[in-house]
Order: C-alpha cells, then structure tokens, then sequence
C-alpha cells in the first residue's frame, strides 16, 4: 500500500524578541496544518526568537523564556499535527541553535545545528556551540533529517544524514537576502538532492531585521532537482505539500509555482519590505523626509509610500537661496504624484541667525564647507526636531556611491533612522527609479503611476548648497564612481587591479583615500537595507583609524 505524508510550510515573518507573538503565529499555522490534515508543520529557523538574535541570546534569561515559549506551545499543539520550529537551547554543555520537533504534547526531538556560519553578517561561531550531527527522526511513517540552514549548504550533515535512514530532507533556514542569492542557494540545494538521492524542503523565513531582509522563496525539490513547488519571495505564506513513498523512495507531487522575478524587482522588494518592517518592528507608524527635487530623498519617497501608503509619510521641503525653482517643482511633483502631504520650511532664517553668532569667531576667513555644512545641519536640525514632536521616524537618502566617499554631512543629512537606499549605487539607483515608474505590483501601498517624473531622473544631480553646484564638481561622473567602487568595495580589489581594469591611477588612489577618511561617518550612520553581500556594516568592519593606503 502506497504511503502518504502531507507537510504544510509556513514562510513567516518573526518579529525579533517577540517570543509570544511569534508562538502565536506558529500556532496559526499549525491549526491550518490540522485543518489541512496534515502530518506535521515546518517553521524557520529560530523562529521563536526572530533571527539573527546577535547577543540577546547570550543572556541566560532570554534563552530560557524562549525554551518555555517552546514548552507552552507543544502542549497547545497536542492534538493535531507535529510541528518543527528553530529556537536556542541551552544546557551544561553549552547554547545551541536548535530546531524543535514538537508532537504529542511534548518534545519529540531536538536537532542542534552542527556548522555554524562564520562570514559575512553571521558569527555564530561567536554565539553558539557547534553540535554532533544529529540523527533523524521519525514523524508518522517517515523518517526525516534535519540539516539546519548552514549544514545544508555543506554535503557532510546531509550525507550523514542519508547514511543513519533519513528518507527527506527538511531545512529550516533564517537565509538573508542579497541580490542573487536566490540561485545560489538553488544550486547548494540541488546539489545536496543529487547526492543523497532524497526529495528536499526548504523553508526560508521572511521578514526585515535591522539591515537584514529575509526573501522567503521557500522550494521543495524532487530527486533528481525537479522542483515540485515554489513559494513568493518577501511575502507571508502557508503551503501544504504531500508526498507518496513507492519503492524508490518518497517523492513529492506537483504544487504550485510562484514567479520569482529579476534582481531589479527583488532589491526594490527587499527595500519596501525592510523599510515596512524596520519601522513597525520598532513601534513607529509613520515616516518623515527631506525631499530636494533630487533622485534620492524621490526614491526613497516612492519606498515610503509603496511601504507605509502615501499618507503616512511626510514630506518636508527645506530651501535656501541655492535652491532652484525646478528642485521646488520637481519636489512638489514627486509629492503630489505619491499623494504624499508635503511642507516648506525655508532655512534661510535660521541660517542667518546661525551665521550671525558665528561672525566674530569666523571673521576674516573665506566661506568653504563649513558653511554648506551647515545647511545641511540645519535641516537635519528641522527634520529630527519634527520627528520627535509628531512621531514621524526621520529617514535618511544617501545612496552606497555617497555613503562610500563621504558625500554626505554626518549630523546633517546623514540624521535619521533608516536609509532604505544605503546599499544601493547611484547607477543602480537610475535603473530602480526607471523601473518602479513602468512597473506597479500588489505588494505596492503606492500609487499605481509615473512618480518620479523623468527630468528628476535626467538632470545632473546637485547637493545645491552653493551656487551652480554638481555633484561631479567633487567627484567623477557616476558610473566611472561606481565602477571603482564596486572594484574597491565589493570586490577587495587593490588599486593596481583598478588600473589594470582601465581607471586612471590618480583617479583610483582618490577613491580610495574618500572610501577610507569616511569610515568615522559609516560608522555613524543609521542602518540601511542590505542588498549586496558588502554592505556597509556587518559585511564590511573595517577600522576608523587607519593610516594604511594601497601603493600598488
């Protein structure tokens, strides 16, 4: 007789800390498991606590109220499907990352991740104890290993795995996203179907944490690597797959197949969901910005208002005398297209007042940038004064090109709580503006039109805080920029690499020398989306102090 087992996915969003709420949503889940008639639920990785926990977990307390959560919710789940669900473990021997397996009431298994991630924004290796591989485990009439996210993505834990009888894989994953990760981790998993000859299932969380976005993309995979079934990525989702065992071993049957769309569509995704989940998560329910008439505080506009809907974010225009007619028409356009309320404040009162009590002690000496400086602080001064008294959160629009050379001024429009944009260079950013102006999906709160109108996105971009400014004043033309830094930055390249690519030497050894100077100000500056794997941040700790420069 042909045997059956039906497992339902659950592609969620944890909220970090919220270990209550987030059982209450594994509980959701697990009842439309038991309506389903399913065998079991699968969660992500450490869901209880939302990921990555960083050192909250090293707190003792913490880790035990988490491991009651798990108590408390095997026994709400007792009549009814199994469910697994990653959460700390603690005990004499040390703090694990774990996954649960929770049936009948009880504990059925606890399955300790063994390879712990060391690179880019994870340092488990700092947190947790690395675990003997753990055998597989039987749930009705299969018998399942677990390799948790990491230990997948090796071949030792799954082949062990296979060897002691398990007949499936489930890998629970808190997998973060990067612009085309989504086929990387394919291929690990396809390459981990071929080898063990066992189907596989692959649930990934979703959801914003900090800097950290988590796409979701959950799969399911056949021997072979056929894909049985695909979920949405960025979007919430419970799926119920089945499966029928034959003599060559079980297989899963057809299910439906999300689109999973190109890179563009994907960072601009990660950016909306990132920003709607950094500022619920953190209790705001509405946002605040400068809006210039440039590209990015439009942008980052159209972020807002795709993320929260138009009505909640507020937008502020702050000119000077070096502010143009068309930035004003330009700003005022991108609000009223976003339907976004929009105000003016001019800065030139308080910029007098400024420049009048600092006329005794800079009498005598040539404007520079101190006194655009200043401008820009004024307006960072304006902008958090009406962020504390309306409780709009303040976000920030420096892109990565500006946040890699200092082309910003810290206190001033480098003031704010999130930065949607941080990762994303100005070329790319081009690219997106195009993009969300053709493009409109559900998941948008925004209106469905042209928002950022294309002279915004034409005319040469200008900080506009003297006469006649442009941003290649100070800096090469954007693409030339970009390309550097994507040589410097993302790639670790040395200058000579740069000059073999075709930069002029002087040109490069520039770049570098901003890169280096800024580090003070990155250090500073609120966090942002990341969407490459050399953000800056967690992927990228580099020193403040630092007198080293490349002479090759």
């Amino acid at each position: 007789m042909m045997q059956k087992f039906q497992l339902t996915m659950a592609q969620l969003n944890a909220t970090l800390g919220d270990l209550s709420g987030n059982c209450a949503q594994a509980l959701q889940a697990w009842q439309a498991a038991k309506d389903a008639g399913s065998d079991m639920v699968m969660l992500p990785e450490m869901f209880v606590t939302g990921y990555q926990v960083q050192d909250l977990v090293s707190k003792p307390a913490f880790t035990r109220d988490a491991m009651a959560q798990v108590e408390a919710l095997a026994t709400a789940c007792a009549d009814g499907p199994a469910i697994g669900i990653g959460a700390p473990f603690l005990d004499k021997t040390g703090l694990y990352n774990a996954y649960y397996v929770l049936a009948a009431g009880a504990i059925l298994a606890i399955v300790k991740k063994h390879i712990l991630p060391n690179t880019d924004v994870f340092d488990e290796v700092r947190l947790y104890q690395s675990a003997d591989i753990s055998g597989p485990y039987r749930v009705g009439c299969m018998r399942i290993g677990t390799p948790i996210c990491e230990d997948a993505w090796h071949s030792d834990v799954p082949e062990a795995l296979t060897e002691s009888g398990a007949q499936v894989l489930f890998v629970p994953n808190g997998s973060p996203y990067a612009s085309g990760k989504m086929d990387v981790r394919m291929a690990h998993m396809v390459a981990r179907v071929i080898e063990t000859g066992l189907p596989l299932v692959y649930v990934n969380m979703v959801g914003g944490q900090d800097d950290q976005v988590f796409d979701g993309g959950s799969f399911v995979l056949n021997p072979g690597g056929a894909m049985a079934l695909s979920l949405p990525l960025f979007e919430t989702c419970i799926a119920h797959v089945e499966f029928e065992q034959s003599e060559d071993g079980w297989r899963a049957l057809p299910g439906a197949r999300a689109h999973w769309a190109d890179t563009l569509e994907q960072d601009y995704h990660a950016m909306v969901l990132s920003l709607r989940d950094y500022v619920r998560k953190t209790g705001f329910f509405s946002v605040v910005l400068g809006l210039s008439g440039g590209i990015d505080s439009a942008i980052v506009a159209t972020i807002a208002a795709d993320a929260l809907g138009a009505k909640h974010v507020h937008c502020v225009m702050l000119p000077s005398e070096y502010t143009s007619q068309a930035s004003l028409d330009d700003a005022a356009a991108v609000a009223h297209a976003l339907g976004a309320p929009l105000q003016t404040i001019p800065i030139s009162g308080p910029r007098a007042a400024v420049t009048k009590a600092l006329d005794p002690i800079f009498a005598g000496r040539t404007a520079d940038l101190t006194e655009e400086n200043i401008q820009s602080r004024l307006r960072g001064l304006l902008l958090m004064a009406m962020s504390n008294k309306l409780g709009h959160m303040l976000l920030t629009t420096g892109n990565k090109s500006e946040v890699a050379v200092g082309y910003a001024t810290i206190y001033g429009d480098m003031a704010g709580g999130y930065n949607p944009i941080k990762d994303l260079y100005k070329t790319r950013l081009f690219d997106i503006c195009r993009w969300r102006n053709a493009q409109h999906r559900d998941w948008m709160m925004g209106p469905k039109a042209v928002v950022i109108d294309p002279r915004i996105i034409d005319k040469p971009p200008s900080a506009e805080l003297r006469e006649d400014q442009k941003d290649e004043d100070s800096l090469p033309p954007y693409p030339v920029l970009d390309a550097i830094l994507t040589l410097l930055v993302d790639e670790d390249a040395s200058v000579a690499d740069c000059v073999e690519a075709g930069f002029e030497r002087d040109m490069v050894k520039k770049i570098e020398h901003l890169v280096y100077i800024s580090e003070y100000k990155r250090f500073q500056s609120a966090p942002g989306t990341r969407l490459s794997q050399r953000a800056f941040w967690l992927d990228r700790r580099y020193p403040i102090t630092n007198r080293w420069r490349d002479n090759s």
